[in-house]
């Protein structure tokens, strides 16, 4: 995503590919959420014209979850507990309250998120081939998905009011860029 102010850091792909197992559980839980946050979004009273859509976006992360959960039943990796993303806590920790600032937060959040996702799969399968091909070929086949539901979710956030969402998408774009320079060890996706 080009408007992201900070790259990934140096030591996320290799403590991905050292931990491919773990991240595989991680990135399941990931799509469950993000089925169930395209569903909790309709909640607000400025997405109900979009009911539709976030519904597909929902069918389109469960079908993704299910993609997930045959490659690690193929793989023979039991499906575990999920690690708590603190570059994820961290964006929603800075919602603001009030429903319509709210709809616009959730949904630059999730845009985020999903872009975050789409720059993450690039890499994965630019780089898993050597080690391992199967899984290089499943994340770039996820690429265009996530960066639909990318734009997706800002157009939405940008119909609800485009002046606030551009202000908005500047703070979240600075904090992105902390939060995810923030180390960790954990075996996780984002």
């Amino acid at each position: 995503m080009e408007m992201l102010r900070a790259q990934v850091p140096k030591d996320w792909l290799p403590r991905t590919l050292a931990n491919l197992p773990a991240v595989l559980v991680d990135h399941a839980h990931l799509e469950r959420k993000a089925a169930t946050t395209a569903i909790t979004l309709e909640r607000y009273r400025d997405l109900f014209g979009r009911v539709e859509e976030l519904n597909a976006i929902a069918i389109e992360e469960l079908q993704h979850f299910q993609l997930v959960l045959a490659l690690l039943r193929r793989r023979g990796i039991p499906f575990g507990q999920p690690h708590p993303s603190p570059w994820i806590s961290g964006l929603m920790h800075a919602m603001r309250k009030g429903i319509r600032l709210q709809a616009i937060d959730h949904l630059i959040c999730c845009a985020l998120i999903e872009g975050r996702s789409c720059e993450k799969f690039q890499i994965l399968a630019r780089e898993l081939p050597p080690h391992d091909p199967e899984l290089a070929s499943f994340y770039a086949s996820l690429v265009e998905s996530e960066g639909n539901h990318y734009a997706a979710y800002l157009l939405m956030a940008r119909g609800i009011d485009d002046a606030e969402t551009s202000r908005r998408l500047e703070f979240y774009l600075d904090l992105d860029a902390e939060l995810i320079q923030q180390p960790h060890d954990l075996p996780i996706l984002h």
